[in-house]
């Protein structure tokens, strides 16, 4: 496994971006995409149709940007069956394992900004109001969702590094190692 020192030994062709909801997965891969030269796939967009419901083209549309050459995602939906297609793919994975006091602040300040702002998401979608997202009763709360998953990809991480041991991964253990590692990164010519 990589840390925040390592330096890769050339632009990565395939990326992607692992970490618990908040950790800025998605406000990476738009980095990365012009630093690279990269497409970037955001996964939520392909994953959620109108009213939240999940897209039945899903899986078909991660197998067809997948096969391509050159892209960057966030790697989530495990469960929805990407890890069969994305990581096999894959040379790169960035692991985000922020602390919990960073991820939190960072999906409370996304979460109201854009439940209060009532900013349009995927298909038309907005958050729900933010009482009910800070909500400790709501199932379906986005806080309450980060909490439950919170350890996962520490987890989860050893296996994925052994099933998959042509894709390299760096963790990364806060925002300040994530700038220390991206200023030392080649860039695509």
């Amino acid at each position: 496994m990589l840390h925040s020192d390592d330096v890769l030994p050339s632009p990565p062709q395939r990326v992607l971006i692992a970490g618990v909801t908040g950790s800025g997965k998605t406000t990476l891969a738009s980095r990365l995409a012009p630093l690279w030269h990269l497409e970037h796939y955001e996964i939520d967009a392909l994953f959620h149709g109108p009213g939240w419901t999940p897209r039945p083209e899903f899986l078909d549309e991660v197998r067809a940007f997948a096969a391509t050459e050159r892209w960057v995602t966030e790697w989530q939906y495990t469960s929805k069956g990407t890890n069969d297609i994305l990581p096999p793919r894959a040379d790169l994975a960035i692991w985000l394992d922020y602390p919990y006091r960073v991820v939190r602040q960072r999906l409370l300040r996304r979460t109201l900004r854009r439940s209060i702002l009532r900013t349009k998401l995927w298909n038309g979608n907005v958050e729900p109001p933010p009482w009910t997202q800070l909500s400790a009763t709501n199932e379906e709360s986005i806080m309450r969702w980060q909490t439950a998953t919170l350890t996962k990809w520490r987890e989860r991480m050893p296996d994925l590094e052994q099933r998959f041991p042509s894709m390299q991964v760096v963790r990364l253990g806060h925002p300040r190692e994530l700038e220390h590692w991206l200023q030392r990164q080649p860039t695509a010519s």
